[in-house]
């Protein structure tokens, strides 16, 4: 049971959360032609009144960059603008998550973004740890990522996720927690929902965006805490191989943040992850706004 925050964002206003509902006719509901983007907060571990989000502009950024891809001009200021206003109706007091969707939301059956009426709306719901910090399973899953040349993968496409649905499912009937699916040219590209990475040899290792992933935030803000600590990053491919032998492997994103895997396949994972835990450590420190050195990674809202 999800417990979601009391007023969301539809059509234009803020109304009560119950009251937002689209026609079952609506024309993204029928052909994915939407695109979605996922952002946290919490309430300043210091209580001085404020929300913290994290990397609010580089979210609002990539969400607009996905609605482009769906023909539609809607800047990231404001998109900006309306989920702070969004966070000050609401006034969570514990973690939460805030879904912002850009959709086609003409009711009717012609499969198409020309011509087609499109819209915004926000919701957001508590939530707390999306995996279990101890470590997760994983399998490789016998769904294969889409490519770029045949879906616009730089962007959150709603439609894309049926194969990240399926390959979750997967997992799980089949008694793992997570999934790992790999791109045509069978090479690691990410999770259901999560980029990857790996360490060997010291190394801390990550698919490019040459292999079909999504543009983490989340990814992109562990390569450049990486890098700022003096960590060797390698933005490569990766053979499956290489997940059984891997001395750590976890998965990023903003709802599972760094969630270490303990097992793949049938290939237990060493317990000790020293990187895996220094790089999860500064993270959580700069999303709950204990570190200078990244305050502009800190959006801070007064409630």
């Amino acid at each position: 049971m999800h417990n979601f925050l009391p007023v969301a964002y539809f059509e234009g206003q803020f109304r009560d959360f119950n009251d937002a509902k689209i026609s079952i006719a609506t024309h993204a509901l029928h052909y994915g032609t939407g695109a979605f983007g996922g952002l946290r907060g919490i309430p300043d571990p210091d209580n001085n009144g404020q929300i913290l989000l994290f990397r609010l502009d580089r979210h609002c950024q990539r969400l607009s960059a996905s609605a482009r891809l769906l023909n539609y001009d809607l800047p990231a200021e404001t998109i900006q603008t309306i989920i702070t206003d969004f966070v000050k109706k609401n006034r969570p007091i514990t973690s939460f998550y805030i879904r912002p969707l850009v959709y086609t939301s003409d009711l009717g059956i012609s499969p198409r973004l020309h011509n087609v009426e499109k819209n915004f709306f926000i919701y957001g719901l508590e939530l707390g740890d999306y995996l279990s910090p101890e470590g997760v399973t994983c399998r490789i899953s016998s769904w294969y990522r889409q490519e770029d040349r045949s879906l616009p993968l730089r962007g959150k496409i709603s439609g894309a996720y049926i194969t990240s649905s399926l390959a979750k499912t997967e997992a799980v009937e089949s008694g793992f927690d997570e999934a790992i699916l790999m791109n045509s040219q069978g090479k690691v590209s990410e999770a259901s929902g999560m980029n990857v990475f790996i360490v060997r040899h010291g190394q801390l290792i990550t698919p490019g965006y040459d292999q079909d992933i999504l543009e983490g935030i989340t990814r992109d803000s562990i390569l450049t805490l990486a890098r700022d600590l003096g960590i060797e990053v390698v933005e490569r491919p990766v053979d499956k191989s290489e997940l059984f032998i891997a001395e750590e492997v976890f998965l990023s994103g903003t709802a599972a943040k760094i969630t270490p895997v303990r097992q793949v396949e049938s290939y237990r994972l060493p317990t000790q992850r020293p990187l895996t835990d220094h790089l999860r450590q500064h993270l959580t420190a700069i999303t709950e706004g204990r570190d200078p050195t990244y305050q502009d990674w800190v959006f801070r809202i007064d409630i």
